[in-house]
């Protein structure tokens, strides 16, 4: 049976000490403590122990370093949940545009043009409950006006609801046969709809992580993207290698490939960089950056 009794912040500072951390500052790790908690932190002063067992640090192990450490990733989410949130609008948009002109406004329940249906049904349900507790007044109206119609409202209405996770599931649960699955992976560059699923379902994982201020730097990622092997547009030289892929690195290249594509003059590169150079006791490596990345062809165009 699992026992171990809460602790008082000046307790845990003095076990920190104990075991080898060294906290010049009780009063900013205290205050750090009190807003941030001793598990969370854990996270980032995880890697600085030799002895996982006994929780014990390295030599020179600090924690104005772990603060450090803390401060970057909260400032990467932010970055890359803002680089998302063009890539899920452009998706939604393009998504509603080219299928809903291929076949109807209702094709998201169209079963005929997804491959999984179980899948289907998960989605739907999650999107009726979407509608169903949203305050947005085109869907209230939309309903009280159309009351007699037993339909979603039209995807342009009910897809503005859904998350991006929902959007890459129907994405890729579309049938190969529906050619709007090949426009869209062509207009993103991803040459047709063998790739762009992959893409997308990394990318909605790490925007959850965002979402939910879950760690990014030194995170292992699940995700496993397909890589194309000409892609038409700037890519690295230096592609990462398959066992590279759980690093964030590979991930932020695609977002940088599709964002682009939608908006050409951006600034993700600088606010990249800018941001590592801010933190120059953190480890580039953990996210697996390439030795001068900021100079490949993705990442200077």
């Amino acid at each position: 049976m699992f026992e171990k009794k809460a602790t008082t912040i000046a307790e845990q500072i003095a076990q920190l000490q104990k075991r080898g951390l060294t906290i010049q500052k009780t009063e900013l790790a205290a205050h750090y403590l009190s807003h941030v908690s001793y598990y969370r932190l854990g996270e980032y002063w995880y890697s600085m122990q030799y002895d996982k067992e006994q929780h014990l640090f390295k030599e020179n192990s600090k924690f104005e370093d772990v603060v450090a450490l803390y401060c970057f990733d909260g400032e990467l989410r932010i970055l890359l949940f803002d680089v998302i949130e063009k890539i899920e609008i452009s998706l939604r948009t393009k998504l509603i545009y080219h299928l809903s002109h291929e076949f109807d406004p209702w094709w998201f329940q169209n079963f005929d043009l997804f491959y999984d249906s179980k899948e289907l049904v998960k989605t739907l349900a999650n999107l009726e409950e979407e509608l169903s507790r949203t305050k947005d007044l085109t869907i209230k109206n939309h309903y009280k006006k159309h009351a007699d119609d037993l339909r979603f409202p039209p995807a342009w209405k009910s897809l503005e609801q859904t998350s991006f996770g929902a959007l890459s599931k129907l994405y890729g649960n579309l049938k190969h046969t529906v050619k709007s699955k090949d426009i869209i992976a062509i207009e993103f560059g991803a040459v047709n709809h063998t790739y762009l699923p992959s893409w997308l379902q990394c990318i909605a994982q790490i925007r959850n992580y965002c979402a939910h201020h879950s760690r990014l730097w030194n995170r292992n990622l699940p995700g496993s993207p397909k890589l194309l092997g000409a892609p038409p547009n700037p890519w690295v030289a230096d592609v990462p290698k398959q066992h590279e892929f759980q690093k964030l690195y590979v991930h932020l290249c695609l977002m940088k490939y599709l964002l682009n594509i939608i908006q050409p003059e951006n600034t993700f590169t600088e606010r990249l960089h800018g941001l590592i150079e801010k933190y120059p006791n953190v480890d580039p490596n953990a996210l697996g950056m390439k030795p001068d990345w900021f100079n490949e062809p993705l990442w200077s165009s």
